[in-house]
């Protein structure tokens, strides 16, 4: 019997509790056909050897922003390995509108106002743009900074007469004039005349994430919102972007799509107008093969911590009026979701806010008890802050929550300033959550955070901050629990557990190569590990030069 391929000379850890490691794994057309023993007397098309290096299954990130993580990688870098300081900002901003012609867009991302020490504002970008409009987004992801030319191409000359928008904020100067900064909802002021943006262009934002992604170790990823240009993703005709990316070989990722709520509708034709919520001819959650498919439907319902717009119960530390606030009101979160579940879709709901949580959770309960459904696997995108009873009854109703392991050593300082110490240790739960019962992914909201997922692992694993403070040690994971959640965790989290998660016969084979053991290096240096190859269906798609060939 001749198999497509034999991986041999590796110390593979399958993550399998029936048969924990091997040292050989055959492959037959894409999935794993045989390790060790069960591959004696068979050859294979090509022989690959590992020499001697530690092997996995390959990484999953259950919430990675690929469009978004490659427009970073093309636009200006701000995050704070690029700029220091808002003078720094200002100076960048200036020498990439040097290159650009008079009428250009000048486009930034990265910024973070804990690190630069505060946002940038029109009238500096304006100086520093010499009259080119600009847009420079947050980290986040959930604000940004337009410049005067910006608001006058939107329709607002000298930044003038900018309306207030429902579920958003327009920080004001006193005399009412828009300062530059449009959080949430605000922002689509700006995204009606940027987007949505060419599809070739969103090819080649594509293929530099998933390029980046394959040298990282990632095999899958979720990529979480498209459709909704208006919000989030790049344009009306997403899917058939990344169809066109995936026939045309520039993404290389098995890839989880999710749609945005906004892009269900009521179906025309049924006697009930209320009947069908979805897209048209009924596709739903599950739709697709093992390279591409549709996930849950995802839907915002409020910010971020380090931007201080995540509904909180209480007031930000230090800001007595403020508590965050809703992109959409509670009931119309609790209509959204229980119309799609009935519809069969999963839900993955952004709630990071204790008070966006109990939204959230109140939603799933309704749309089960109106529609009882085993196994929805519906979700919570970030599950920032939330009590032991809110991580109880996350696990009561089989909910999934998807929080994100470098957010604490990239964005763990100025969470710790938005929440005071008294509620930070609710903040980013994971140890809380296995303890509970809950099923955990692996994630990192690229490009929000490093989206490398050694990187994650080594924060999900030591929780230390950038500046050196320990983020809730009690929330610390095991290696072997981390590890498990940038597996199978991830896997499940999209109810792809059958197929991915573990090495082992029938499963599909992908895997990553390492330098070393992330079970015997010092946990203090995880995030130094490297990758020597990622292998997606049994095909090399990265070598870093762990591979030869024989």
């Amino acid at each position: 019997m001749q198999i497509d391929a034999i991986f041999v000379n590796s110390r593979i850890r399958t993550m399998d509790p029936a048969r924990p490691t091997a040292t050989r794994l055959g492959v037959l057309n894409g999935r794993v056909v045989g390790l060790d023993e069960e591959l004696d007397g068979v050859s294979a098309a090509v022989t690959h050897d590992l020499g001697g290096a530690p092997v996995l299954p390959g990484f999953h990130d259950a919430h990675f922003h690929t469009h978004l993580l490659g427009r970073r990688l093309a636009w200006l870098d701000l995050r704070a390995s690029a700029v220091g300081d808002l003078d720094e900002l200002y100076r960048a901003v200036a020498e990439r509108a040097a290159g650009l012609g008079p009428d250009e867009w000048v486009f930034g991302s990265g910024y973070d106002q804990n690190k630069t020490g505060g946002h940038p504002v029109a009238r500096a970008l304006d100086e520093a743009a010499g009259g080119r409009p600009v847009w420079l987004e947050h980290v986040s992801g959930h604000m940004g900074v337009a410049n005067t030319e910006a608001f006058r191409r939107i329709g607002y000359a000298d930044g003038r007469g900018v309306p207030d928008v429902d579920g958003g904020h327009v920080a004001r100067l006193a005399d009412g004039t828009a300062e530059g900064l449009l959080q949430e909802r605000a922002m689509q002021l700006v995204y009606s005349v940027i987007r949505p943006l060419p599809t070739q262009e969103v090819l080649d934002h594509v293929r530099l994430a998933s390029d980046k992604a394959l040298s990282q170790g990632l095999t899958s990823v979720t990529e979480p919102g498209l459709g909704a240009h208006e919000m989030i993703g790049a344009s009306p005709s997403d899917v058939h972007t990344y169809q066109l990316a995936r026939e045309r070989g520039l993404l290389r990722l098995r890839t989880t799509l999710m749609p945005y709520i906004t892009k269900l509708h009521y179906l025309e034709g049924f006697r009930n107008p209320r009947e069908w919520f979805g897209l048209d001819l009924g596709i739903r959650t599950g739709f697709g093969d093992d390279r591409m498919r549709l996930g849950p439907v995802k839907i915002v319902t409020d910010g971020s911590l380090i931007g201080k717009s995540a509904a909180m119960h209480t007031c930000y530390h230090g800001e007595p009026s403020n508590k965050g606030f809703m992109q959409f009101t509670a009931e119309e979160v609790r209509d959204f979701v229980v119309d799609a579940h009935r519809a069969g879709w999963s839900v993955a709901a952004h709630a990071i806010g204790d008070s966006a949580v109990d939204a959230a959770l109140d939603a799933f309960e309704a749309a089960q008890l109106r529609a009882p459904r085993g196994d929805a696997r519906h979700r919570i995108e970030h599950f920032g802050v939330a009590s032991d009873e809110q991580v109880a009854r996350l696990v009561r109703l089989g909910v999934v929550p998807v929080p994100q392991g470098a957010f604490v050593s990239e964005l763990g300082d100025g969470m710790l300033r938005a929440l005071g110490p008294e509620r930070a240790r609710l903040c980013y739960r994971m140890k809380s959550l296995l303890e509970a019962g809950a099923v955990l992914p692996g994630s990192s909201d690229a490009p929000v955070a490093d989206g490398n997922p050694l990187v994650n692992i080594h924060d999900m694993v030591n929780r230390v901050t950038a500046g050196g403070e320990v983020f809730n040690a009690d929330e610390r994971l095991t290696v072997a629990e981390a590890v498990r959640a940038y597996t199978y965790g991830s896997a499940y989290a999209v109810g792809e557990e059958g197929d991915k998660g573990v090495l082992a016969r029938g499963m599909l084979a992908d895997l990553v190569v390492l330098s070393d053991d992330l079970f015997a290096v010092d946990p203090s240096r995880i995030r130094d590990v490297t990758v020597g190859a990622t292998v997606v269906g049994g095909a090399v798609e990265f070598d870093g030069g762990a591979v030869r060939t024989l």
